[in-house]
């Protein structure tokens, strides 16, 4: 969790005018990469094809999980569409209200109880669930979130390649927990975030999950690099 909300704060600086850098990201296998500001305010066109596919495939009522500046959710409201964004950042509902998202809260998935046609979880939507073991956990309750004949539409990256060497061997310790499961940091304008939890979940090893929980899960589309897109629906 964003515990500082310094995502939030640099969604606000961006919002009021204030921009002067970008947020930093690094993890405990990855260097620090910028994360630019403007790419969050980004309309359709420049989003990549999986969120595309994803927001084209929504129906009826919607729930943005982790809604950040409100982009996806403003896109379907536009359309049309019913939407409800949630994001644990006070400063990204702020702005996502700004823009004009009509529903937003400031609320954890975990905490939310509505009913909905299409649950949206998408910039690496597995992120969320933190851990392998919580896989279920969420999942149980994503799922007890769906109408009739809803869906799940959730993207997220198979990372193996991350652990590839010079000679295509992997160096995963497969004594270590799953290699999907990453330790996250942020900074913004020198602060640092408290570290979180994110996980990214490989294709085989979502559909695993849902099949356990006797959920279906089927691939969307593929992305350009290790990522996908897949839709989860109740048998």
């Amino acid at each position: 969790m964003f515990l500082k909300d310094l995502f939030g704060k640099a969604l606000v600086d961006y919002q009021s005018g204030n921009y002067t850098e970008d947020l930093v990201t690094y993890t405990n296998i990855s260097e620090e990469d910028d994360l630019p500001i403007p790419y969050l305010f980004r309309n359709f066109s420049n989003m990549p094809k999986i969120e595309q596919k994803a927001l084209q495939l929504a129906k009826g009522t919607v729930l943005d999980v982790g809604c950040g500046a409100g982009s996806h959710s403003l896109y379907l409201q536009n359309k049309g569409l019913l939407v409800k964004g949630i994001d644990i950042s006070a400063g990204a509902i702020e702005v996502a209200r700004k823009r004009g998202v009509k529903n937003v809260q400031q609320k954890a998935l975990l905490d939310e109880t509505e009913t909905f046609d299409t649950i949206l979880l998408l910039m690496n939507g597995t992120g969320i669930f933190q851990e392998l073991a919580h896989v279920s956990a969420y999942l149980k309750h994503i799922t007890s979130l769906l109408k009739p004949n809803g869906q799940v539409l959730i993207d997220s990256s198979d990372i193996k390649y991350m652990y590839e060497d010079e000679d295509g061997g992997f160096w995963i310790d497969t004594q270590a927990n799953y290699y999907g499961e990453l330790d996250y940091y942020l900074s913004y304008k020198g602060e640092e975030e408290n570290p979180m939890k994110w996980l990214y979940l490989d294709f085989d090893t979502l559909k695993l999950a849902c099949e356990t929980l006797g959920l279906s899960c089927q691939k969307i589309l593929d992305g350009p690099h290790f990522d996908y897109l897949a839709k989860l629906t109740k048998l």
